[in-house]
């Protein structure tokens, strides 16, 4: 970071304009000339943590395809599919065990074994083909598609929320007054703060063990120069096979988590594909703080425009992929190697 504005003067006091100017938005009480341009701000606030909450989903769907096609280069167009295996997997052993977080080790033990099983029979036999492996995995995302389409049908399923996370959570933030003139406060859904917490703690997790271990040096190492380190004597193959089925596995509990607050149905596959996409370019490959970032700034700007202009959502989040792609093409925290 500090290099960051050491290079980059001024972007770095827009940012700080622009965190300045959110801040105040959610903090300060508006004048009726803020409300006449902006309307409530209670719908504000909750486009705002609606987007928080949802870049939480892209970034655990995301940080995982940023290990295995950032880091690994591995070109894994099933990764959705992964997702919505998860999601559903999730949604039976709930129904099973009416235990919600029982869901998260097993769907991420069985979609990490399924990431192995890819890794050794797929990703090993194509490394450095990055058509072919673009290819098969465009085929076998249609085949799980299908196989999913057959065994759940095309109806929507939802996680059932577990029960002490149910109803929602007042927040210190005053949205407004009352007619007695008390402020009133925010209620957010409690769910989507506990899914926030998680999801910062895994990123602040796997930033730790890519950067303070020695599993992270062999990483990168390995990424950096995998001839030499296999020289060296270290089984990279192992390594790589182990960072692979850890992003497969997050694939599979951001299924289960997008299942709880959202839902899951043909489709969704590629929507979250798209999204990791995005999230990665944005982000720049091989980067967790980057894809964090990516995905903060595509779920805000996804929700914010679901409330201000609902026709061109879609339009903006592609914007300003095309943007990053024009002035950055390593993205907003990648490397130029």
């Amino acid at each position: 970071m500090t290099e960051f504005t050491r290079r980059h003067p001024l972007w770095s006091l827009i940012i700080v304009v622009l965190v300045a100017l959110l801040l105040w938005l959610i903090l300060a009480p508006w004048t009726p000339g803020v409300e006449a341009v902006l309307g409530r701000k209670r719908v504000f606030l909750n486009a705002i943590f609606g987007g928080l909450t949802l870049g939480a989903l892209y970034f655990l769907v995301g940080s995982g395809f940023t290990l295995i096609f950032g880091l690994m280069r591995n070109v894994n167009l099933a990764h959705g599919s992964l997702y919505l295996l998860g999601g559903y997997i999730g949604y039976v052993v709930s129904n099973v065990t009416g235990e919600w977080w029982i869901t998260l080790p097993v769907v991420f033990i069985v979609v990490a074994l399924l990431g192995l099983l890819l890794q050794h029979q797929v990703f090993r036999r194509m490394e450095g083909q990055e058509l072919r492996q673009t290819m098969v995995t465009i085929g076998l995302s249609v085949v799980l598609a299908d196989l999913m389409l057959w065994v759940w049908g095309g109806q929507s399923y939802t996680l059932q929320t577990p029960q002490w996370l149910t109803g929602p959570a007042t927040l210190p933030i005053v949205v407004g007054t009352d007619r007695s003139g008390n402020p009133v406060y925010m209620r957010f859904p409690q769910v989507r703060i506990a899914i926030l917490v998680m999801a910062i703690i895994i990123g602040v997790g796997m930033w730790l063990v890519l950067n303070r271990t020695r599993l992270g040096m062999l990483i990168r190492a390995g990424v950096d120069d995998r001839e030499m380190l296999t020289a060296s004597g270290v089984r990279i193959h192992y390594v790589f096979l182990a960072v692979f089925g850890f992003g497969a596995g997050l694939a599979g509990i951001a299924g289960v988590v997008g299942g709880t607050f959202q839902s899951l149905a043909p489709g969704e596959d590629t929507r979250f594909l798209l999204a990791s996409l995005v999230v990665v370019i944005v982000g720049g490959m091989g980067s967790i703080p980057g894809a964090a970032l990516g995905a903060l700034i595509i779920g805000l700007v996804e929700q914010i425009g679901l409330v201000y202009a609902p026709t061109y959502s879609v339009v903006f989040t592609f914007l300003i992929m095309a943007l990053v792609l024009a002035f950055r093409p390593q993205g907003l925290m990648g490397s130029n190697r």
